[in-house]
């Protein structure tokens, strides 16, 4: 397996450091931070580079933060933005073509041109086929981002990286997480190792299990295949190699199901082999958003936002008579409270 070495040097370089600078500022020109850098970039990057080369770098203080995500409480952990988040940037910028070539073609999350509709793309070009993809295995790791081992993802870093300099920075970011394990929802770069923890797990998927219709988005695992009964056994090989290689769990939620009937409900949608809806508790959620604005006749910022967000989500599915009927009632009503 290559190990790639050298890049330490490059992270540390004045130009990278502003590029990042660059990409880590966008859409957070109101933060003060943000603001302090811009008045004079070449003395607070400069500052950086010169931490980054004498090791004097220490990784500042988490902003922990409880969030309520789709029904269920996070815990969010931010680093500040100057110098943390700007030499997190740093690090991928010079590392990402690395993990690009690690991760499979059915990795999605967290990843450029791979998200929601990249993963509902290849589960509906995997439906096509109704006799190899006819049963559908459905799981997700307990507690996923809590759970990583620290000490297995440094080694598994060590197997594409061997430029020391580079490790040893890794290494620091990674014990500055609040708590004994796990990598922070909310660092920058904790989605790219978060990534990078299951990407041999895909590999041994792919490899040596066989698997020809899988799609991993982040740490929820869809596969189908023609027998319900090798989807069972596949269950139980999984959750060893899970247990023995990365010390992870799996939730114990669950299933496997003829897809015909139910479809797979995945990435905000529920898929079947010629069309694709809605989740029910999405859909649910834009018709009561879609009622509370009919009701009141006035259209807030708030729920004008929440009305953009779902229109997206309705234009990646056969969503068209859902849209048209409640965006003309929505139309109607507003219309009819303006003209009293």
């Amino acid at each position: 397996m290559k190990r790639y070495g050298n890049i330490y040097a490059k992270i540390c370089d004045l130009e990278n450091l502003r590029e990042a600078h660059h990409n880590a500022r966008k859409d957070k020109s109101f933060y003060s931070d943000v603001k302090m850098v811009n008045t004079n970039e070449d003395f607070y990057l400069q500052k950086i580079q010169t931490m980054l080369q004498n090791k004097t770098y220490t990784v500042g203080k988490y902003f922990i933060e409880k969030i309520n995500d789709k029904g269920k409480e996070r815990t969010i952990a931010k680093l500040p933005y100057y110098p943390d988040r700007i030499i997190q940037w740093a690090i991928m910028l010079q590392i990402d073509n690395v993990f690009h070539k690690v991760f499979t073609s059915f990795c999605c999350a967290s990843i450029k041109k791979r998200g929601i509709h990249r993963a509902s793309r290849l589960l509906k070009e995997f439906l096509k086929d109704k006799r190899g993809a006819c049963y559908c295995l459905k799981l997700d790791i307990k507690k996923f981002y809590d759970s990583i081992d620290r000490e297995v993802l440094k080694n598994l870093l060590r197997k594409k990286f061997k430029d020391e300099d580079l490790l040893k920075l890794m290494d620091k970011i990674i014990d500055s997480a609040p708590g004994k394990n796990g990598v922070p929802i909310g660092s920058y770069i904790s989605q790219y190792f978060a990534n990078f923890y299951l990407a041999f797990f895909d590999h041994w998927l792919k490899e040596v299990k066989r698997i020809r219709y899988i799609i991993r988005y982040m740490d929820d695992i869809v596969i189908l295949h023609s027998s319900k009964l090798f989807l069972h056994e596949l269950r139980e090989s999984i959750a060893e190699y899970l247990a023995l290689e990365l010390k992870l769990e799996l939730k114990p939620n669950w299933q496997v199901f003829p897809v015909t009937a139910r479809g797979v409900d995945f990435v905000g949608y529920r898929h079947f082999d010629n069309f694709t809806l809605l989740r029910k508790k999405v859909c649910k959620s834009f018709k009561k958003i879609a009622h509370r604005i009919i009701r009141a006749g006035y259209i807030s910022h708030r729920n004008f936002c929440s009305l953009r967000s779902y229109d997206g989500w309705l234009k990646w599915c056969d969503g068209y008579r859902l849209r048209t009927k409640y965006f003309q009632k929505i139309k109607e009503a507003v219309l009819c409270k303006t003209m009293e």
